[in-house]
């Protein structure tokens, strides 16, 4: 984890409601109304992990984006879960892991180059550009290497309004994830970052991190120059 920080305050998107980003530790969960998807992002644990419940509007099928922490927390929230997807290898986004897939029966999805230290082998792999449903939605899967070997973040772009991205630990307000000052995984993250993120997506783009608030592509994009000069 690194440069966690305030959100912009704003949103965007389509939904009219009160959701700003935020997630207090220990508190309940920030609910998204958004045409398609529900969003509930709860933070969980002693390092503020969010954890993502998005629910197809029209099945009611549930997907679960880390199931870090906590899981007498987390199951009230996914009656439905279908899919649990780690982004990535580190152990404070898998505490719960193996509880929640034992006690839902849910598949487990990671990327190959991060599987192995994962407590519960995952029942499907995935690389770049490969699509995960739940339910009537896609969720398109961006490998971001850098922060791990095997880090990937989730995009889903509805058919309306601005395209939503759960970054996992690659991306932050104020900066790319903790490459613990490796020139070679800084570089790797960022250039990945600007190819795959930046580059093809719009500033409306809504980054769901993590740990801590959310950003936009907007409010990051001034800062690519200054981070690729500091180096982290």
């Amino acid at each position: 984890m690194t440069n966690t920080g305030t959100n912009t305050g704003t949103n965007t998107g389509t939904d009219p409601g009160t959701y700003t980003g935020h997630a207090a530790p220990g508190g309940p969960a920030a609910e998204r109304r958004l045409p398609g998807l529900t969003i509930n992002k709860i933070s969980v644990g002693p390092m503020d992990n969010a954890c993502y419940v998005l629910t197809c509007t029209a099945s009611g099928e549930q997907l679960l984006i880390d199931a870090a922490n906590d899981a007498a927390r987390l199951l009230p929230l996914i009656p439905q879960l279908v899919t649990i997807v780690t982004t990535h290898q580190h152990a404070d986004h898998w505490q719960a892991l193996a509880e929640v897939a034992a006690t839902t029966g849910a598949r487990t999805v990671a990327h190959p180059l991060d599987a192995g230290p994962l407590p519960v082998p995952p029942d499907r792999l995935v690389e770049h550009g490969d699509t995960i449903d739940v339910g009537e939605q896609a969720l398109t899967v961006v490998h971001l290497r850098g922060h791990t070997p095997g880090s990937i973040a989730l995009l889903w772009t509805p058919p309306a309004g601005a395209p939503h991205l759960f970054s996992g630990d690659c991306l932050f307000p104020g900066g790319p994830g903790n490459t613990q000052q490796d020139p070679q995984r800084f570089t790797s993250l960022l250039d990945d970052l600007e190819d795959r993120v930046f580059g093809p997506l719009p500033d409306q783009t809504w980054v769901y991190p993590g740990h801590g608030d959310d950003t936009t592509l907007g409010v990051e994009r001034p800062q690519l120059t200054t981070w690729r000069q500091r180096g982290w």
